[in-house]
């Protein structure tokens, strides 16, 4: 089992890629913290009912509640797991939100909360991840941007400026912790199959479709096979990159 005996952390893994990324990793041997926020309804639940398949598959795994937002339940969360497991090898910062509107229709209130999700939660999971990382000279942090944060996308402006924050962030990071044998990466993903885009009008389906070379959209399960392969071994010479895996966007 490629990953026997690390430890890792995705946050925002109740569901979605964040689940597919839990459950990927716990199946190359990793153990996984799986963290989520309580303020949507259910979450408790699909992190509980991620662990349990996780155990019942015969690996190790924890619920953390934790709003990334905030510095203290981080830190918290980070000692909890070291507490428990010793270590944290593995950091996936997968938790975002969306918000979307027309720039001149966004709230103040919409930009902030996308803005400190998705970007300050990353800085703080990080930075709080990292001294663990340091002190063993090893690990991997594995952000999750999007493809709108390379190309931007109309009514997200929110969203993609926090993704590319993202991605500059990652490039920042791998600079500054390389020497210490520490990866940074980002993943960016087009049109994944989830409740956002189930949800989505047939037309806009179609849309979408006709700008993705495979037409087709991708399965969590494609990103979380890219995120397992940055978290091994075979991927200790990739730092500081941002890969898209989005079947061929057009735009």
């Amino acid at each position: 089992m490629e990953l026997e005996g690390k430890v890792s952390l995705v946050t925002g893994a109740s569901r979605g890629i964040g689940k597919a990324i839990a459950l990927k990793l716990a199946g190359l041997g990793c153990k996984v913290a799986v963290n989520y926020v309580a303020i949507e309804a259910g979450n408790k639940a699909d992190s509980d009912s991620v662990v349990q398949v996780i155990k019942h598959q015969g690996g190790e795994a924890m619920a953390i509640e934790a709003d990334i937002r905030n510095s203290e339940e981080v830190r918290s969360m980070v000692e909890q797991i070291i507490g428990v497991w010793g270590k944290i090898d593995i950091l996936v910062n997968n938790a975002g939100i969306t918000r979307d509107n027309l720039l001149l229709r966004m709230s103040e209130e919409a930009w902030d909360d996308v803005i400190a999700t998705n970007l300050r939660g990353a800085y703080l999971c990080t930075k709080f991840t990292l001294r663990s990382m340091i002190r063993q000279k090893s690990g991997r942090i594995i952000s999750i941007a999007s493809i709108a944060g390379v190309m931007g996308n109309v009514g997200q402006t929110n969203y993609a400026a926090s993704k590319a924050g993202v991605i500059a962030f990652t490039k920042s990071v791998a600079r500054e912790v390389g020497s210490r044998n520490i990866t940074a990466n980002a993943v960016a993903p087009g049109f994944i199959k989830t409740k956002m885009t189930e949800g989505l009008p047939d037309e806009i389906k179609k849309n979408i479709l006709s700008m993705v070379s495979l037409r087709r959209f991708g399965e969590p399960e494609d990103v979380a096979e890219l995120v397992a392969f940055l978290a091994s071994d075979k991927a200790g010479y990739i730092t500081g990159q941002v890969i898209c895996i989005d079947g061929g966007v057009s735009m």
